[in-house]
């Protein structure tokens, strides 16, 4: 069982920067890929980034944010992070932190078992 709790979220403008964390709860932390995901207004959830917990820790973006966006993570701190750089308004939208037991890049909701309750990041323009 892995409980995530999200924070990190706010009002930024345009070309800002934002940093959302992702404390996790569980003794198998390290076993979790672990994700972000998105929802903006009127739209379906969708994948932004992952990062395995083996495999050199590798990583996966969706291209609306490959370049602008880090997904990091801390094992012995239980923490996970998206670093957001140059922003646009249409990154608005709470963000999820989500964590998937699988050794391999998942970028499917259904992939992953566990989820946050969401931090609103606001872009304005």
């Amino acid at each position: 069982q892995v409980q995530l709790v999200e924070s990190g979220g706010g009002l930024v403008q345009a070309g800002g920067s934002l940093r959302l964390s992702c404390a996790a709860s569980g003794r198998t932390f390290s076993n979790y890929a672990m994700g972000w995901f998105r929802q903006a207004p009127g739209k379906e959830r969708e994948f932004v980034a992952t990062i395995l917990s083996r495999s050199g820790g590798s990583t996966y973006y969706a291209n609306s944010v490959k370049g602008r966006f880090t997904i990091s993570r801390d094992n012995a701190k239980i923490m996970v992070y998206l670093q957001m750089n140059m922003l646009k308004p249409e990154d608005t939208a709470v963000y999820y932190c989500a964590a998937a037991l699988s050794p391999s890049i998942r970028v499917r909701e259904s992939d992953y078992d566990f989820w946050g309750q969401g931090t609103q990041v606001t872009v304005s323009s």
